[in-house]
């Protein structure tokens, strides 16, 4: 099991690789689509995709910098912006818990 794992992660980070080479890796901002309807919904769905592309990204460059294909920079950068992102979804997730026990405690 941990060799298909092992095998995935470095085919995860050669892909990873081939895509950051065109483009450096860099934190995405958080584009919102232009129409008429957006709402709550929309937007989490927006912000919750561009943490997992964060995410993503941090962990194709540590397994890039571990074969050697990716400067300690690069790798930096997109780690810290993965931590970045995962410490907003926390705090976004704390606040929708936090929303939801206040109105389930309302009385009716």
């Amino acid at each position: 099991m941990l060799e298909a794992i092992s095998s995935t992660a470095i085919s995860a980070g050669q892909a990873a690789s081939r895509a950051t080479e065109t483009q450096a890796i860099a934190p995405a901002a958080p584009t919102i689509q232009s129409t008429d309807d957006v709402g709550f919904e929309s937007v989490m769905k927006q912000v919750t995709t561009d943490a997992i592309g964060t995410l993503k990204a941090g962990e194709a460059a540590s397994i890039s910098a571990m074969q050697g294909k990716e400067s300690t920079r690069k790798v930096v950068e997109a780690l810290m912006s993965a931590e970045q992102a995962l410490q907003t979804a926390v705090a976004v997730r704390d606040k929708v818990v936090q929303a939801y026990q206040e109105v389930v405690r309302m009385s009716i």
